[in-house]
């Protein structure tokens, strides 16, 4: 890591009477144009769509006194001199070509929220954040380490791209039309968010896409759970990716937190620009090293943030405090634990606020043991990386597998799951890709294809019945699609809604 004495966020413009553009007419776009409309700010939405629901959140806009632009997303509103996107516009988008060009800079909501801060009343100093990106596991480590805050008895929440808005969490406790402006900027917030006080610590959950939009972030510490193809077509190659996700560690005061069985998150500390003191801070699935966290003998122990790591540890929780304790679940336990430790959390809050997490649904959710059969709900995994993780937490096991592939490649998972596998059900457009995949390197393990040209209930009862079939008492039928859903259900939370009640639909038979 190289240090850096960069400042806490870049010069910010006063807001009053600013032209700013704000493209995307979703939550995140709505939520922004009405800060910066409080602030003072000339706002202008700009969408390419022209539905009725966006005319109607239009009309909701416009009667607060802010401009929408619909049908038309690639031009620059004359005069503009900010624009603030939403996280899922593209890099190659046309307004930003536009903004570009006429030498405007592009922030994401994470950027604004960032320059937005204010100092807290107790400490004089902006509430630090904790901050969490990777290709899986993003929502359940963020969701595990703001548990842990809250048993450590500070006021926070899980925010970002998950849980609350991270502008509603920054303006949280500094309503009021005050005059005073933010960082020197003129204007005011309005009504504020909730009257409540100030959150002490914030636990973020950071996209690629919010990242890249990000450039003055520098969080107290960071980490990068892992790597894995995911976004391509939204970055334009993997290395874009890669350096998206590692701005997450620039700036870092205290800590920057990788996974020692992922190499490339090493290597992104290694290229961070940090602040003079920042630690690299690792955590493994095996006995930690100094400078680590990790499991002995069925523990969670921290040889990083203790007097001695070179010949102590301390004693953070049990595995069986990470509820399910799979693999993947307990390394995001230690990724959390390891960022509640670099704010200065003690152990025993690490153990009572992982006590006290539970996942959201469809994430390793077991459903039901029919039969002795054991049934289990990750609907969540929509990428080979994500099922791998799942696929590894059980043995043996019949899998039910596909949807849209987005363009990944499954060699790697076949590989990988072969001894695992009992048997797979393969479902959805992109089956054959998965197909051909288990052909080459599992062979020998029975597929059947179910489902076809079904969608819905009808598709997941057809599945769920084909997978009872091939089961025995002992096994685990999991729903780890690597693969998205739209082709055959709304989204990931039908598609697992779904299987769950095909799978209660099974007592009866």
């Amino acid at each position: 890591m190289t240090d850096s004495a960069a400042a806490h966020g870049a010069d910010t413009p006063g807001f009053e009477g600013l032209p700013v553009a704000v493209a995307g007419l979703g939550v995140s776009g709505i939520s922004a144009a009405r800060v910066l409309h409080g602030l003072g700010a000339d706002v202008t939405v700009v969408d390419g769509g022209d539905s009725p629901a966006l005319r109607e959140r239009a009309a909701g806009l416009e009667a607060d006194g802010v401009a929408v632009r619909l049908g038309d997303g690639a031009t620059l509103p004359e005069g503009t001199r900010l624009v603030v996107t939403s996280p899922g516009w593209p890099p190659s988008s046309a307004l930003f070509a536009a903004a570009d060009a006429a030498g405007v800079p592009v922030w994401g909501d994470v950027e604004l929220a960032w320059r937005l801060r204010r100092p807290h009343p107790a400490t004089g100093e902006p509430a630090p954040w904790l901050a969490v990106t990777g290709t899986n596991g993003k929502t359940t480590t963020v969701q595990m380490l703001a548990s842990i805050l809250t048993a450590a008895g500070r006021r926070t929440a899980a925010v970002g791209n998950v849980g609350v808005s991270v502008l509603d969490a920054v303006l949280t406790g500094f309503g009021g039309a005050d005059g005073n402006g933010v960082d020197g900027m003129d204007g005011a917030y309005g009504d504020g968010v909730d009257g409540a006080e100030p959150y002490d610590v914030l636990a973020v959950e950071l996209s690629s896409y919010q990242l890249h939009w990000a450039p003055s972030l520098r969080p107290h510490s960071a980490v990068v759970l892992n790597l894995a193809p995911d976004h391509l077509d939204w970055h334009g190659s993997m290395e874009a990716y890669a350096a998206d996700k590692g701005r997450i560690y620039e700036g870092n005061r205290v800590a920057c937190v990788y996974n020692t069985a992922d190499p490339a998150t090493e290597e992104l500390v290694r290229a961070a620009d940090v602040e003079e003191g920042c630690r690299a801070v690792g955590f493994t699935l095996g006995a930690p090293g100094p400078s680590e966290l990790g499991v002995v003998d069925g523990l969670l122990v921290d040889r990083a943030f203790v007097a001695d790591r070179q010949r102590t540890a301390a004693e953070l929780a049990s595995v069986e405090d990470v509820q399910p304790p799979a693999p993947h679940n307990v390394a995001d336990a230690l990724a959390a634990a390891a960022l509640a430790r670099a704010y200065g959390v003690e152990p025993r809050a690490v153990r009572d606020g992982l006590r006290a997490f539970r996942p959201d649904a469809h994430r390793i959710a077991q459903v039901a043991v029919v039969d002795g059969v054991t049934w289990v709900d990750d609907s969540k995994a929509t990428n080979t990386h994500a099922a791998a993780a799942s696929l590894a937490a059980y043995d043996p096991v019949v899998w039910i597998a596909g949807g849209l592939a987005k363009g990944a490649a499954f060699d790697g998972l076949a590989a990988g799951a072969a001894s695992r596998l009992r048997a797979v059900v393969l479902i959805g457009a992109d089956r054959a890709v998965i197909r051909e995949a288990l052909a080459r390197h599992a062979p020998d393990v029975p597929v059947i294809e179910a489902a076809e040209g079904q969608t819905g209930a009808q598709a997941m009862d057809t599945v769920v019945r084909a997978a009872a079939d091939l089961a025995r008492p002992g096994d685990t039928v999991l729903l780890a699609p690597a693969c998205a859903s739209m082709d055959m259900f709304t989204n990931y939370g039908e598609r697992g809604d779904l299987f769950a009640a095909a799978v209660r639909g099974l007592r009866g038979r």
